[in-house]
């Protein structure tokens, strides 16, 4: 069988070992260290804005607590994109409230902003005002993000970014990550950077960070023994992972362009084919190209997303559809949704292409012969 070529794999800079061997000469293998303190300094800088960072065990725990500190509570209700993975949805029913989903617009397939106004309006005439709005920049393309936000402050709702995809990603050099109240980041094995596993919440509220951090590490309260006026969780970055981080924040920049030259080669290559499309950037926005997705019309092309991807499976290399949208998962069966098909049809003729930065030339011969036989047998 051929090598595996993986869809997005984990690509090391060479001075990650370095970082984590600190850690072990200096005998900090505990949740907590200077790994974490300098993982959380150098994100600072990257992102600008006057962030303030607390490094995670997940993007996953970050939602939840953004959600906790915002004050969401069960029985409430929350605005949620519905293209997108499951982990941006979860945290809203791990605090006993209710997603209320909001289709994407095409021209980003982010959360639509005139849909959201929509959804934010019946909910409030049902007596149901949302407690906070979650948005994504899904496979870091930027949401219309200021235009969620126009909205969002015209009903007094808190915006919890969701930019697990997006490290990297601006709109007009704003990071994103840095538009909400809370944003939060991924650094999971399959990210851009990664830390294996791992995650951050971001604000420019230094106070939110500070809580934020005081409850990653079960709300311990300031006493000689230990004691607990609220609840907390362990969702602290260990500081092996950190140092991992530390590491990687040194090629972040040079990722990101190894992202974007992949992307362009997929569009040189398969965007004069008929019934074939990608996704622009919208004007002021930079696209990390975490993912290279492509559309695929099956009445123009003649043939599906599933053709390309089944033909790829044969070859040992991974491709997947683009997210099934959270108001048709099962999990989330009756939650209200708001939209008018655009996600059923992106995920319907979606597919995620290989798009790791350490993808070879060889590599991408390899999956450009398999996608052309495919289009040329059509």
């Amino acid at each position: 069988m051929k090598p595996k070529i993986w869809m997005s794999s984990p690509h090391m800079g060479g001075t990650e070992e370095q970082y984590v061997k600190a850690a072990f000469d200096t005998n900090w293998i505990a949740p907590l260290g200077p790994n974490v303190n300098g993982f959380e300094r150098d994100l600072e800088l990257f992102l600008d804005n006057d962030c303030s960072v607390a490094a995670l065990s997940s993007g996953t725990a970050g939602l939840h607590l953004g959600l906790v500190l915002l004050g969401v509570k069960a029985g409430d209700e929350v605005i949620c994109q519905s293209m997108t993975f499951s982990a941006t949805a979860n945290p809203i029913a791990y605090v006993g409230a209710s997603p209320v989903f909001v289709d994407s617009e095409s021209d980003t397939w982010n959360i639509s902003p005139v849909l959201m106004e929509e959804a934010i309006l019946d909910r409030i005439a049902k007596g149901k005002k949302p407690k906070a709005i979650i948005p994504v920049h899904l496979y870091g393309m930027p949401a219309k993000i200021n235009e969620i936000l126009t909205v969002a402050e015209k009903y007094d709702i808190p915006v919890l970014e969701d930019a697990a995809e997006s490290l990297g990603s601006s709109v007009y050099g704003r990071k994103c990550g840095t538009f909400g109240i809370i944003g939060i980041l991924s650094f999971n094995g399959n990210k851009i950077i990664t830390t294996s596993g791992g995650g951050a919440l971001v604000s420019r509220d230094a106070s939110v960070v500070k809580d934020a951090r005081f409850l990653s590490t079960q709300a311990r309260d300031e006493a000689p023994h230990y004691q607990h006026s609220q609840i907390g969780y362990n969702y602290r970055m260990s500081n092996l992972c950190a140092g991992v981080g530390r590491g990687q924040m040194e090629v972040l920049s040079r990722r990101i362009e190894q992202r974007r030259a992949i992307y362009d080669k997929y569009l040189n290559r398969f965007s004069g084919r008929k019934g074939v499309y990608f996704l622009s950037e919208q004007d002021g926005a930079f696209c990390n190209r975490w993912l290279t997705t492509m559309l695929i019309n099956p009445d123009e092309a003649g043939i599906s997303r599933e053709n390309v991807r089944l033909a790829l499976e044969k070859e040992n290399i991974e491709s997947r559809p683009l997210w099934k949208p959270m108001h048709l998962q099962p999990v989330f069966k009756g939650c209200s949704y708001y939209g008018d098909g655009i996600a059923e049809k992106l995920f319907q003729n979606g597919i995620c292409l290989p798009s790791s930065s350490n993808l070879q030339d060889d590599d991408l011969d390899r999956i450009f012969d398999v996608m052309d036989g495919v289009f040329d047998a059509a």
